[in-house]
């Protein structure tokens, strides 16, 4: 049985009523249900009762320091069989990491510990740390992204990484790591026996400085197929160095994330050939770097490439425009993995979308996600894009925000939207104006089609 209730204020008698269903709830989620440290000493009980408890979701709660310690009596109870624990964005600072501690020290069923979005600190992390180092320890997964940390971590996490070969995912995201740290970091991850499989270092004040450390990473842990770290300033010459441990023929990249990195059109070449050879690479993510129509049409090419097994890319804000949108639609109707293209915040332009369209089209053409919010377009290109929609029935989720379509192309759209044949379930339509009318005629598709999501 599973308990999921979000954003949820929570009256004493309708806590009371919860209480009852969970004690027999193998999952509980209760994010953002304005919960506090009373209603963790119930949830203490509930753990202590209810041995089929696995997964226990709390983030965006004031818990604080004193709800941890309610909930940590419980996961100490013999019968406690918890393995995954969620708790960002809860208020919690040091303190809660001493009685966090214990947990891990004592909890051997406990694999997922996402503590994010809370001051925890280095000193906090530290004390973690000591727990991860206990041989009942058996944590999988570890989520530290925004808990204030610095350089000064990497010791200890190091020396946890050397005692924990269980460790599968590590995220460090949104720290103030800087380079010295990364490179120790990287060169603690080669020499640890853990078979890491993510590591999240988004904003850590990364450079080109540490790209070879990371590479080496990548070519000595096979078993790493999820690396992002977006918003730091690698720059091309970074991504070159990158490139040499993704290509090694021992990494297994499946999901790259590298948004916003400096990139220029300069590492369209490098990112080329790892797309069009790294059979492995499903997922790449190069949104708000400055590829231009000439990057972008080389990322193309590299998709037509039949070795090319990538089915998600994305390249919002890169500025592109109508001049790359024929090597787009020609990448479409080739590539038959492709299933998830994001190519909204571009200056696509009606022009851009007609020839996109004629790509979706393709009998080859899988794509099952369509993102073009802000991308100039107008009623002009609805026509085309509401042939699509009723015709090529893999297309499930299409995003058009942000664009002045006006009351005559939202009509075409709904239009299409009303045919059987059309497939489409969620169609996103944010900031854009139409009459009240329209409205009417929304309302009224959304009550004969109640199946698809009108965002």
């Amino acid at each position: 049985m599973e308990l999921d209730i979000q954003c949820e204020e929570m009256s004493p008698s309708r806590w009371a009523e919860l209480l009852t269903t969970m004690k027999s709830c193998k999952t509980i989620r209760l994010d953002d249900c304005n919960l506090s440290s009373s209603n963790c000493k119930d949830l203490s009980s509930i753990i202590n009762t209810n041995p089929s408890l696995t997964e226990l979701k709390l983030n965006n709660n004031e818990l604080g320091d004193a709800g941890v310690e309610y909930l940590c009596k419980g996961l100490l109870t013999p019968s406690c069989s918890l393995q995954k624990l969620w708790l960002q964005n809860c208020n919690l600072t040091s303190a809660s990491c001493e009685t966090l501690r214990s947990v891990l020290s004592a909890q051997p069923s406990l694999t997922e510990l996402h503590v994010g979005d809370n001051r925890l600190g280095t000193a906090g992390v530290k004390v973690l740390c000591q727990g991860m180092m206990n041989p009942s320890c058996k944590l999988q997964k570890l989520q530290l992204e925004y808990c204030e940390l610095t350089a000064d971590i990497v010791e200890a996490l190091n020396a946890a990484l050397q005692s924990k070969p269980t460790l599968k995912e590590l995220s460090l995201s949104n720290n103030t790591l800087g380079d010295t740290a990364v490179k120790q970091l990287c060169q603690g991850l080669v020499e640890a026996s853990c078979n890491l499989e993510l590591l999240h270092l988004e904003n850590c004040g990364i450079t080109s400085d540490s790209c070879m450390e990371i590479s080496a990473v990548l070519r000595n842990k096979s078993s790493l197929m999820d690396l992002s770290v977006g918003d730091n300033k690698i720059g091309d010459s970074g991504l070159a160095l990158l490139c040499q441990g993704l290509m090694h023929p021992s990494c297994k990249i499946q999901k790259l994330w590298l948004w916003d990195c400096d990139l220029t059109s300069a590492s369209c070449k490098d990112l080329s050939r790892l797309i069009s050879t790294k059979e492995t690479l499903t997922e790449i993510s190069l949104i708000d770097n400055n590829l231009r129509d000439s990057g972008m049409e080389m990322l193309c090419q590299a998709l037509k490439d039949p070795k090319s097994k990538l089915q998600e890319l994305w390249v919002r804000e890169c500025g592109l425009t109508t001049a790359c949108c024929k090597a787009v639609s020609s990448a479409l109707s080739t590539n038959k993995h492709l299933k998830v293209l994001h190519i909204g915040e571009n200056k696509l332009g009606d022009a851009g979308v007609e020839l996109l369209c004629e790509g979706l089209m393709h009998p080859n053409c899988n794509i099952q996600s369509l993102w073009l919010g802000n991308c100039d377009l107008t009623a002009g290109c609805c026509a085309t894009l509401a042939t699509a929609m009723a015709t090529k029935q893999c297309l499930t989720e299409l995003d058009l925000s942000y664009n002045p379509l006006d009351d005559e192309g939202i009509r075409k759209i709904f239009e299409a939207l009303r045919k059987p044949t059309c497939n489409v379930q969620q169609l996103i339509l944010y900031d854009i104006l139409w009459s009240s009318e329209v409205d009417d005629e929304l309302r009224a598709l959304e009550e004969s089609k109640p199946e698809v999501k009108i965002i």
